[in-house]
């Protein structure tokens, strides 16, 4: 291969990847890279059941310039393969965008998401970066470090790996003003609101932003950075690290979003803007109006005056995306309790400090199911199971359940609904939990539990179990062998002597009592994989015996997939991405 092959219509699979890709390497003379910023991945194969090296999201390789600097390195280093790559890879073109909007759930999420994604099937090595999030949703990387879901979705857009890198802050709410705060992955600390901003933020918070900013900046081709809440929180303009001061740190360019869907989109953008300092002011390059419903003839007058009156241009009018099937960050998604419908009725306790939450969507997405987020008691008449989610204080809401009266209903249904508990609910669930250092409720002692399983929980300190969990068990509620996918957040230990739910070839996991139709497990996003929701779903469809087998078998994760890309198409359609490419490479 000595010269450039440009793109190959003739080929009767042209475009494998996107319109206009080089064809000149149609076998990577890299294989296998074993480097997951490319998109690639280790995947197991169908056919053999072996580990093999997947290249389906490597798209890198097939851009015109990365083509071409093959080319050059592989004959600068003769036959080192390694050497070659490595120098190909270091991209004279790295670029670093900022994403930030006039408030909470305007949309970055979801525009860094769509731009990861919309990049990445142009053929760029994208990773998506947020300095700090708050938030209850989590995830487990690879490596077993705890992350935000949000960036583990974004991550998903771009097609590569999540590493701890992409989100090296995570503060999880515990109530009172106090919360957990995750540092690169691990627990460090549990602090005030106000010991954050005045002992954290701008010691070992602004250290660890650098360091893992700069390190994906390193690897990668592009890095879409998310902001959080508003940079116009002027009670915080010292102290915030996760807006202004990012972009400072990386010389990036600022697009807004706005939220049109609550009103009052320009009196935000106007006084986003000059409520900034005039430095960050000028960091501000675009505007983009998020969720509209309506007719964007009525609204131009209105675009034309805000660019006059903040001199910044509306790159694009996003409208609303419905019945959008992807997992939602913030709590507030939650404030319509959830999708009622369906012969299948599910409950889900609505704790005050549920986390992960998402958990339940993929049942929320199968056929003639209703999952519906109760806050009372009396709202458990006539379900057909109930769920206690996870939490991250399980003692304050086991605390919250027993004096709202959940305790004596839900000892009542046992034996008659199937009653299934995850990580903190699960905890629950047992006879009693012993907090030895106070790690939980701010105070050591012991606390009874609900007493629907023989089991016992001990808390020793900051210790957290992060790890994610793979493979085939059987499982105890229709007694199928099943394949089970799930990850692991949670601090105490319990012993259980109920039967366990799952049994892997080396270990189990959970425990479920048949008499009494309690169930409980540690395992997040268990319903993910299409093999236990399956028999979980055929379980509580009999009452608790066997039932009509769930019409869907689809992995959660190929509907995200598509709806990624339908929201990517979008933005696409209804934004000027190229200007975005612009900024993003510092083009022009």
């Amino acid at each position: 291969m000595a010269e450039l092959v440009g793109k190959k219509t003739s080929c009767e699979y042209y475009p494998c990847h996107f319109e206009g890709q080089d064809c000149t390497h149609c076998f990577c003379p890299f294989y296998p890279c074993e480097d997951t910023s490319t998109g690639g991945r280790w995947v197991v194969s169908r056919r053999s059941g072996r580990r093999v090296w997947s290249c389906k999201y490597c798209h890198w390789i097939h851009r015109r310039d990365a083509a071409e600097r093959v080319l050059r390195e592989l004959e600068r280093c003769g036959g080192d393969r390694q050497e070659a790559r490595r120098r190909a890879m270091r991209s004279p073109e790295r670029g670093v965008l900022m994403v930030q909007g006039t408030s909470s759930f305007a949309g970055k999420s979801l525009m860094v998401m769509a731009l990861c994604r919309i990049f990445s099937r142009r053929g760029y090595r994208v990773a998506p970066f947020k300095a700090q999030n708050t938030s209850l949703n989590s995830y487990v990387t690879p490596s077993g470090e705890e992350v935000a879901r949000a960036q583990a979705l974004q991550a998903f857009a771009a097609r590569v790996e999540l590493e701890v890198d992409m989100n090296p802050i995570l503060i999880k709410p515990m109530g009172e003003s106090r919360a957990q705060i995750v540092l690169r992955g691990r627990p460090f600390r549990n602090l005030e609101a106000m010991s954050y901003y005045s002992e954290f933020a701008l010691r070992e918070g602004i250290r660890a932003v650098r360091q893992s900013l700069q390190r994906l900046m390193e690897r990668y081709d592009a890095v879409i950075i998310e902001g959080a809440g508003s940079p116009a929180e002027i009670n915080l303009y010292g102290q915030d690290i996760a807006n202004m001061r990012v972009a400072e740190l990386v010389d990036a360019p600022v697009i807004l979003i706005a939220d049109i869907d609550r009103g009052g989109v320009f009196a935000s953008i106007y006084g986003t803007v000059m409520l900034l300092p005039e430095k960050w002011r000028r960091r501000i390059r675009g505007v983009v109006i998020n969720k509209f419903r309506g007719d964007l003839e009525i609204l131009k007058p209105g675009l034309r005056q805000i660019e006059k009156l903040t001199g910044v241009p509306v790159l694009g009018v996003v409208p609303y995306v419905e019945n959008l099937s992807l997992p939602e960050e913030d709590s507030m998604a939650l404030q319509g309790g959830g999708q009622g419908g369906g012969h299948l009725r599910l409950c889900v306790v609505r704790l005050p400090r549920i986390s992960n939450f998402t958990d339940f969507d993929p049942l929320r997405h199968e056929p003639g199911v209703g999952v519906e987020f109760v806050t009372s008691p009396e709202e458990l008449e006539g379900c057909d199971a109930v769920i206690i989610p996870g939490t991250k204080n399980t003692i304050a809401d086991l605390e919250w359940l027993l004096e709202r009266g959940f305790g004596e209903k839900l000892r009542e249904l046992a034996g008659r609904v199937p009653i299934f508990g995850i990580c903190g609910g699960y905890q629950m669930l047992g006879t009693r939990i012993v907090d030895e250092q106070g790690t939980e409720n701010f105070r050591a002692g012991e606390y009874r539990g609900l007493g629907l399983l023989e089991m016992e929980t001990r808390f020793r300190g900051m210790e957290k179990v992060t790890r994610r969990v793979e493979g085939k068990a059987t499982e105890a509620l229709t007694g199928s062998r099943v394949e089970v996918r799930g990850y692991e957040i949670h601090m105490g230990e319990s012993s259980c002597a109920s039967p366990p739910l799952l049994r892997f070839d080396s270990r189990t996991e959970g425990a479920f009592d048949e008499g009494t139709k309690v169930a409980g497990t540690y395992l997040h996003g268990i319903f993910d994989a299409p093999g236990f929701r399956r028999a979980f779903l055929r379980y509580v469809s009999s009452g608790g015996g066997g039932g009509a087998e769930p019409r869907t078998e689809t992995p959660v994760e190929e509907l995200w997939d598509r709806e990624i890309d339908r929201v990517a198409d979008v933005v696409e359609r209804h934004v000027d991405v190229e200007y975005i490419e612009s900024l993003l490479f510092k083009r022009g």
